[in-house]
C-alpha cells in the first residue's frame, strides 16, 4: 500500500492506494501556503494512520521537480518552493517519497487507467484555467531536462494573424515571463481575454462558449480563432512526439463540442491521418491526481 496526496494551492487530498486503480480517500484539508512545518505535519499525520502498512508516499503537486537536483518549483505554495521536498519529507516520515507534477500525474492516470489504456504513447493535456501537459511512453512518465517535458503551453508558439477574414492577434504576456504562449489563450481565462480583444465584451468563458453553442456570430468568431490558435501548436506537438491519443482534462474538457472541434483541427494538420478521434475527453473524472500519483509511486516502489 502507498499513501498518496494530490496537492494544490487550495487543498491537500490524501488517500490509501493498493494499486493505481484502487484508491480509498482519507480526507481533504486546506493547504498551508507559508508554513512548511504545518505542511509536513499534514503528510506525516496521514502516513501515521497506516504506519507499518504503507510502504511510501506518492505526491501529485502543482509544481515541477527538477530530476537532476530534486528542487521543486511551486509558485502557488511558497513554503515548498525551492525545496528538495522529497528529501525533506523523507527525513520527516522515514519512508520513500516520490513527487510528480499534477499534469504529469493526470497523463499517467489516463495512460494507465483511462482513455490512454492500450496506447503506447499518450499525451495528456489540461485545458483549465491555463494549459498543461504530460507525456507517457511505454507506461512511464517522460520528464526531461528540468522536469518540463510535456509543457506545450509555454513558448512563443501562437500565430499573430488568423481567422477568415484574417485578424491580427497580439502576443499576450504570459506568467512564465514569455509572450505568445498557448497558455495565454488556451485556458478559460484565455477564452475570455481573446473574446474581449476581438469583440470588446467582458464575458466569462462559460458565457462565450454557451453563445458559441447557440451560434451567436461574435462568439463563433472568437471560438473559430481560438481553435486555430490552439490547434496549430497542438498538431505540431503531435508531429514531434507521435502520440496516438490525447486525453483532455480541465474545465474546458467538459464541453463535448469544443473537444470534437479541437480534434478536427488537430487531425487536419497532423502528418499522420488518424482514422478515429485523436483528441478526446479524459475518461477519469474522479481523482486523476491521486490515481496518477499512485501509478508513479508503484512504479518507483518496484525499483526500490
Amino acid at each position: 500500500m502507498l499513501t498518496c496526496f494530490d496537492i494544490g494551492g487550495s487543498t491537500i487530498k490524501s488517500a490509501r492506494a493498493r494499486s493505481a486503480g484502487e484508491i480509498e480517500i482519507i480526507d481533504r484539508v486546506k493547504t498551508p501556503l507559508d508554513d512548511f512545518a504545518a505542511f509536513a505535519a499534514i503528510i506525516a499525520d496521514r502516513v501515521a494512520l497506516d504506519r507499518g502498512a504503507t510502504r511510501g508516499v506518492a505526491i501529485s503537486i502543482a509544481g515541477v521537480v527538477d530530476p537532476a537536483s530534486g528542487s521543486l518549483k511551486c509558485a502557488n505554495i511558497p513554503c515548498v518552493d525551492g525545496r528538495i521536498i522529497a528529501a525533506d519529507l523523507e527525513a520527516e516520515i522515514g519512508l520513500p517519497v516520490w513527487i510528480a507534477n499534477d499534469a504529469d500525474c493526470f497523463a499517467m492516470a489516463e495512460a494507465t487507467e483511462g482513455a490512454g489504456r492500450g496506447h503506447r504513447n499518450v499525451f495528456g493535456i489540461i485545458l483549465g484555467t491555463g494549459v498543461g501537459g504530460g507525456l507517457v511512453i511505454d507506461g512511464r512518465l517522460v520528464t526531461g531536462a528540468g522536469g518540463y517535458a510535456g509543457e506545450w503551453g509555454h513558448g512563443q508558439a501562437l500565430a499573430t494573424r488568423v481567422g477568415t477574414p484574417p485578424v491580427d492577434i497580439p502576443h499576450f504576456a504570459c506568467g512564465c515571463g514569455q509572450v505568445g504562449c498557448v497558455d495565454t489563450i488556451g485556458g478559460a481565462r484565455g477564452v475570455e481575454k481573446l473574446h474581449h480583444f476581438l469583440c470588446g465584451d467582458a464575458l466569462s468563458s462559460t458565457e462565450v462558449i454557451d453563445r458559441w453553442r447557440e451560434g451567436e456570430p461574435k462568439a463563433r468568431r472568437t471560438m473559430g480563432i481560438y481553435l486555430e490558435l490552439v490547434g496549430v501548436p497542438l498538431a505540431l506537438t503531435m508531429n514531434i512526439i507521435g502520440s496516438s491519443i490525447v486525453p483532455v482534462g480541465g474545465g474546458l474538457s467538459n464541453v463535448p463540442e469544443l473537444i470534437e472541434a479541437l480534434d478536427n483541427q488537430v487531425r487536419s494538420r497532423t502528418l499522420r491521418r488518424a482514422q478515429g478521434p485523436l483528441v478526446v475527453k479524459a475518461a477519469l473524472t474522479t481523482e486523476p491526481g491521486l490515481i496518477g500519483a499512485a501509478a508513479v509511486g508503484f512504479q518507483e516502489l518496484a525499483n526500490v
